[in-house]
């Protein structure tokens, strides 16, 4: 059985609730999202251009590459590629928090980055596509037109996107009430969406699930490190590597399964890599945001890194431990306001790196 030849089970009426629910989650971000965290990214765009070149260019290219070394097939390729150019996943934020990284640095890439790829992932989706020596002939089959697509995700997210952002900025009282229900709501709904589909499909999600657990989690993991080396390559402090670590590493797969099933009539491969996607990040998420706060916390005695203990150690050593200024001097994070979750510094001399 080959996933390309695979068409999962759906009818009309189920992708306008899919549709709806894609909104809905769209509408729900909007909501928690204020203008301030479009101008905490114009204050200090470093962190913001780094993260948005490691998402738009630097993920889809390493991922195409992946495609062409992995034992995938076509629709797989594509379904990789299609998960690579999805926006950020809201659950980055929840992460960063968990490993005491930078939330307001994550919230802020969050809300520019969704805004962006309204516009950008269609274009993005057909670009890295139409390059792939086998991907690229299911682009023709399905006869995608990325302007269509953009028109199509314009009025499906981008709408309710912009509609959650004026009821925010207008009406900040109703927006704060209304949010965690659209937000628990549309998840819920997204989440019996996939568990519906993965039930009306279960033989041909067991047939692939081997090959698709080995890919997804190099897949998963290499996003991840992409996040994390370009952080570290641009000079990032360790709060805000973890906000860049998991803005880069979790992507938006639910919102990529949606798609498959909009514009890509189900296509068993890429639909069975978007839905695994969307389980396994979390996980994975979960699991990597445990140990590198613990890894931290026993480094510098902080998940956040705001004190070191190396620090403590070298002013006790130096008999000034006692002394007026001791505990700026060794907790300069606390000194300096990073471990403030409004502060979005990029970098901070008393940060150590772990």
């Amino acid at each position: 059985m080959n996933p390309d030849d695979v068409l999962l089970n759906f009818n009309p009426g189920t992708l306008v609730i899919l549709n709806v629910v894609l909104g809905l989650i769209m509408f729900g971000i909007a909501l928690d999202t204020t203008l301030d965290d479009f101008k905490v990214v114009a204050r200090k765009p470093k962190p913001f251009v780094i993260a948005i070149l490691a998402q738009l260019v630097v993920l889809p290219a390493v991922t195409f590459g992946l495609t062409l070394i992995l034992p995938v097939t076509p629709s797989m390729a594509l379904g990789m590629i299609l998960v690579a150019c999805c926006p950020p996943g809201n659950i980055s934020q929840v992460l960063t928090h968990r490993s005491g990284g930078n939330v307001a640095l994550s919230v802020s890439m969050t809300a520019v980055s969704n805004l962006t790829y309204i516009f950008v992932l269609p274009l993005s989706v057909a670009f890295w596509g139409s390059l792939h020596p086998t991907a690229r002939e299911l682009l023709v089959a399905v006869e995608l037109n990325p302007w269509s697509m953009l028109g199509d995700i314009l009025l499906i997210i981008g709408v309710p996107f912009a509609l959650g952002l004026f009821i925010r900025h207008r009406f900040p009282v109703v927006a704060g009430r209304v949010q965690p229900w659209v937000k628990w709501f549309s998840l819920l709904a997204l989440v019996g969406f996939i568990v519906a589909a993965l039930a009306g499909n279960w033989t041909y999600f067991i047939a692939f699930l081997g090959i698709i657990v080995v890919v997804v989690t190099i897949h998963d993991a290499v996003a991840l490190g992409i996040g994390y080396t370009t952080a570290v390559v641009g000079g990032l402090g360790t709060r805000e590597r973890k906000a860049m670590t998991f803005e880069v590493g979790i992507r938006n797969a639910g919102l990529g399964l949606g798609l498959v099933f909009a514009f890509f009539g189900g296509l068993g491969g890429m639909a069975i890599v978007a839905g695994w996607w969307g389980i396994w990040d979390i996980i994975a998420g979960l699991v990597v945001a445990a140990l590198w706060a613990r890894h931290t916390k026993r480094r510098t005695g902080s998940a956040k890194g705001d004190a070191s203990k190396h620090a403590l150690r070298a002013a006790a050593a130096a008999g000034v431990s006692g002394a007026p200024g001791a505990t700026e001097a060794a907790d300069p994070g606390a000194a300096s306001g990073l471990d403030r979750p409004e502060a979005t510094g990029t970098t901070g001399p008393a940060e150590p790196r772990s």
